[in-house]
């Protein structure tokens, strides 16, 4: 259940120059990083507000407080969390930054969405991937589409993905589906 001064936050607009880096913040920023960010915050506006402590001590937002100095911004939208122990700050500093690297991208999903982006001349470029990066991606989504093209009773054709309990409800549902007529791929998680 979340608390009392959790339920009372609010996003305040604080002097960049007033905000104060954690001296120990064990996550680095490159000169790279910082210009994508500052490419983001360009494109898509100040979209998450730093969040500081009740001392104006950055507890994440270190890199777009980087970006914004660079922008030369005079304020940033922050949120204050005055409800977390010095130890809390601490880990949530380093928590902040691990758990968004613990997820991993649907490849086929994302092909889709830059693909799409790119076809409608969006500037795939703040996104944060590298040109590299891009053009790999892209290039495994021409091949894709190259291999389809070339299929001569090519049909659009839409997915149900069907949870299973377990391997052998896999099984049985697998192979009713494929008696009722249904094209059926098998997928691992």
């Amino acid at each position: 259940m979340a608390s009392k001064k959790i339920r009372e936050m609010r996003v305040e607009f604080r002097k960049t120059s007033e905000l104060i880096p954690y001296a120990r913040n064990s996550r680095k920023h490159s000169e790279e990083q910082i210009l994508q960010i500052a490419s983001s915050i360009k494109e898509f506006g100040f979209t998450k507000p730093v969040l500081i402590d009740e001392n104006s001590s950055i507890i994440a937002g270190h890199g777009a407080v980087l970006a914004a100095l660079k922008m030369g911004m005079d304020e940033v939208p922050t949120i204050t969390l005055p409800h977390l122990s010095e130890s809390q700050k601490r880990a949530y500093i380093i928590a902040d930054n691990r758990i968004a690297l613990n997820s991993s991208w649907d490849e086929e999903m994302l092909n889709i969405e830059l693909s799409d982006l790119s076809d409608e001349s969006f500037n795939l470029s703040v996104l944060g991937f590298s040109d590299q990066e891009l053009s790999k991606i892209l290039e495994s989504e021409a091949s894709i589409n190259d291999e389809i093209d070339e299929g001569i009773d090519y049909q659009e054709k839409f997915a149900v993905l069907v949870a299973c309990d377990n391997e052998t409800d896999q099984k049985e549902k697998f192979e009713k589906l494929q008696e009722l007529g249904y094209e059926c791929k098998l997928l691992v998680n």
